[in-house]
Parts: C-alpha cells; structure tokens; sequence
C-alpha cells in the first residue's frame, strides 16, 4: 500500500511540474538575485543594466536556485522544480513517519496518503517559489524532534533540528515561529529526562542556528549600516520610502486574495481601479468621493507620492476611528479564514472569482472541487485534533503550537495570500492522520 501511496504522489508531481509549471513574478526575482550572485557575486536585483544590493529578500531560496544555476546552466528552472517535487515527497515521508511513531502504522499510511495526494503540495512544487523548501523544513524540524525526544540526549537528530530550523529561516524570516515553539519544546523534554543539564542541547542548537543570520546580519551592515538579520516587515530597503498610508488604509477593507492581485500588487507601480474596490471599502459617500479622488492623483502621477499617502493615512484613521472593531477584529478574521479556506488555486489556470459560475462554469466546479478537498483536510484535521487531545506530548503541543501562532501572525498580515497556511499542512496532514487512530489496532 505504501508504495502504491508513494507512486500515486510521483505521478501527481510529474503531472503538475510537466503540465502546470508557473514562473512568474517573484520566482523572476528570486532568479534573478541567484544569477546576480553567479556571475557578479553582488546579493542584488539588476535594474537598469546595474546591480543594485538588497536585503529585502533572505538568501536561502536564491542560494538554492544559484547551485541549481551552478550544476543545470542559469536561468533554468526546471531542474529546480524536479528538486521540489522530490523535497515534496520527502515532505509526505517525513509527515507519514512521524504520524507513525504517534500513532502507528494505520496512522502512518493516512498520514501519507493524504500527504501524497494533497494537489496543493504538489501545485507549489511546481512553482519556483520558497514553500516548497520551507514546508520540508518544517516537517524535518518537527520529526527530528520527536526522533531526538525518543532517544539519546545527544544524537544526529540534534543535527537535523539545527539545520531544519536555520535554513527554514533563511527561506522565510517568519519560520522564526518554528524556532519559539520547538526550542521551549526541546527545554522542556531535556529537563523532564535529565534536569538542568537536559537543557544543554537546546542551547547548543540555538547557538548552531544563529550563525547564518549573524553572517547575514554582518553583511547588511556592512553594506547598509543598519542591523537588520532577517528581512524587513514591508520588504524595503534602507532609503526607500514605503506606501504606510495606503496599507493602513487598505487593511480597513481588505479580506480575499483578490484584492491582494487586483489592488495590493498594483499599487506603487502599475494603474489601479476603483471598480476593483469591494463596497465595504467606503462607509458613506464623501469616503467614496475622496477615494476615487486619491486614485486619481496617484494614477497621474505614477506612482505613490507624500500626498496622495497622506491622503489615505486619513481616510484610514477616518474609517478606524467610527468602526475600531471591524479594523482590529472583524477583518482580520475574516482575512485568515480566506487564507485558511480558498480553494488554493492561484498558480493554476483558474480564475480567482471562482464563484462565478455564469462567466465559467467549468472552472468554477474544479475551483469548488479544490475548495472542498481543502476542507476535508481541515475537516480531519479537526478531528484527529479532539481525538489524540488527551495523548499529545510536547512534539505535538509544539506543533498545534506553531499552528497557532502562525495564525496570530496572519492576523496582523496587510494582505491575503493562501501560500502563507500552507506551511502549516505538515501539521494539517498529521492531525487529519490522527483522525484515523485506533487504539486497538496500533502496529508500530
């Protein structure tokens, strides 16, 4: 069965690298910053026939893309997504082994045949993007965990938690949140099996995963003079100036994706449309009339500008100020379901308002077939959470854990994009697993 499992997801990845492969927008940056290190050994983005440095992105993905550059020739990417395909499947193994040592081997066959064929895994795979690497990341930091706790003090499996954590980190600086719940974790076991020296290879493994970012912070100062180890919360470099205005304004009404497409992405740079803007963007008539005379401004001039950011940094404060909990609560909860639930379909060739079936009914169906596989994982998932609530050890907590925050930290996000839950689906993959555990029947 588990070799039928692993063949059924090789031909799932096979099928989304050869069929749908998406190399576009940051996946151009990314290369971009790969070559840049190749050829002219500067960490930054060519424009206008320089090079000019940057620290706005960290260097895990393009140091990836560099040494698939470096062995495959510069600019081809389809080796990379080969490589992520078989990180994905790495990724379902590691899922699947752990639920296993959990649960047993019924458990462990769930685990890794919802993990197989998950077509949002898959889907990332084929696209030059950072989720790939760090979704592996996250699934070897928490198996190596569980394989450290059953075992030796001091073991190999230190090892893979040191690299799981520093590089996931170097691939997105908000992996940090695995570091906060799988080093009190490691604190925690450590202490309960020896005492105070059980808390010793925890340290050792903060103090290993810190040297990238000490080196990647040396190297920002001495190029920057500014202290900045991981990447900045509005991804600009020092000097650049950053739309705040428009993104507080923009966090008054924005809950879906689209928006993020239509509105968030545009601005700053290319054209944007008042008839992009939902109706809960205007609370009455004067806050429409001075919108749309913000976009005009700005859309004459080109781009943002003080004036037309200031503009928006009042009608922020204006809309805050008469509705406090739509701002703090009301929208940002929405904006993490959408996260949570969309049917994960915005790198294949379906639109985005898939709930319009008049404009393309048979998108639309696939989209909704996409948006309820979703569900049945988080369905699972839900459920194999309330099963196995009374059994979990500190390798679980520690994972609900990252699950937890990751969604306090979406809550705060400007923009939704769906990529930023799917790094919890190691997590979503185990649980729903669990849902299948039964305690009779364990095979280890």
């Amino acid at each position: 069965m588990a070799a039928l499992l692993l063949l059924a997801g090789v031909l799932l990845r096979v099928g989304f690298v050869w069929w749908h492969p998406w190399i576009a927008g940051d996946s151009l940056l990314y290369g971009d910053l790969a070559q840049n290190m190749l050829r002219h050994h500067i960490y930054g983005f060519t424009e206008l026939a320089r090079i000019r440095p940057t620290l706005i992105r960290l260097p895990g993905y393009p140091l990836f893309l560099a040494a698939c550059f470096a062995v495959f020739g510069v600019g081809n990417f389809v080796p990379v997504l080969w490589l992520q395909a078989l990180a994905d499947l790495g990724t379902c193994c590691l899922v699947a082994g752990l639920a296993a040592r959990l649960g047993g081997r019924r458990v462990g066959l769930w685990a890794l045949g919802l993990g197989m064929l998950c077509p949002f895994l898959a889907n990332y795979a084929a696209v030059p993007l950072a989720e790939t690497l760090t979704i592996f990341c996250v699934a070897l930091a928490f198996y190596s965990l569980e394989r450290w706790a059953a075992g030796r003090l001091w073991s190999w499996w230190l090892a893979g938690i040191a690299f799981a954590l520093a590089y996931g980190i170097l691939l997105r600086p908000d992996e940090a949140l695995v570091v906060m719940v799988v080093l009190p974790a490691m604190v925690w076991i450590g202490w309960r099996k020896v005492g105070l020296k059980g808390v010793r290879p925890a340290v050792v493994v903060a103090v290993v995963m810190s040297v990238p970012f000490l080196l990647w912070g040396v190297r920002n100062w001495r190029v920057f003079h500014v202290v900045q180890p991981l990447a900045p919360r509005f991804a600009n470099d020092p000097g650049e100036a950053n739309p705040y205005g428009f993104q507080r304004w923009y966090r008054t009404w924005a809950i879906d994706f689209k928006a993020t497409v239509d509105v968030y992405w545009n601005y700053d740079g290319s054209p944007v449309w008042l008839e992009d803007l939902p109706g809960r963007a205007f609370d009455d008539a004067g806050q429409l009339a001075e919108t749309q005379r913000l976009y005009v401004k700005y859309n004459d001039a080109g781009a943002s500008t003080k004036p037309v950011d200031d503009g928006f940094m009042r009608l922020a404060n204006e809309r805050i100020a008469k509705h406090p909990m739509r701002y703090y609560v009301e929208i940002p909860a929405l904006k993490v379901a959408d996260m949570w639930l969309r049917p994960r379909t915005e790198f294949m060739r379906l639109p985005l308002e898939w709930w319009r079936f008049r404009a393309h009914e048979w998108q639309s169906w696939v989209s909704l077939g996409y948006a309820l596989w979703n569900g049945v994982y988080l369905a699972l998932a839900g459920l194999g959470l309330w099963r196995w609530r009374r059994r979990g050890g500190p390798v679980l907590l520690a994972m609900v854990g990252f699950v937890v925050l990751r969604c306090v930290l979406l809550w705060t996000l400007d923009n939704s994009e769906p990529r930023y839950t799917l790094e919890c689906f190691p997590v979503v993959i185990l649980l729903a697993g669990l849902a299948f555990y039964r305690a009779d029947r364990v095979v280890s």
